[in-house]
């Protein structure tokens, strides 16, 4: 099985999306949209920009 998107709306009524992997975990959950359709538009974003994402490791913020 491949990693799939799976959409769902909350127990306050919003949608959002979870990432899962092909061994079930979730990987990524969403905020929270107002409708389907910018659930659906994150999702498209993801996708296109994933391939080209970079990984940068944070740092601490320095203290006060």
């Amino acid at each position: 099985m491949a990693a799939k998107f799976e959409l769902y709306t909350d127990e306050s009524g919003v949608h959002r999306f979870r990432l899962k992997a092909s061994t079930g975990a979730v990987i990524i959950t969403s905020d929270p949209y107002e409708t389907q359709e910018q659930c659906l538009k994150s999702i498209e974003s993801i996708r296109k920009a994933a391939p080209y994402a970079k990984v940068a490791e944070a740092t601490a913020a320095a203290p006060a």
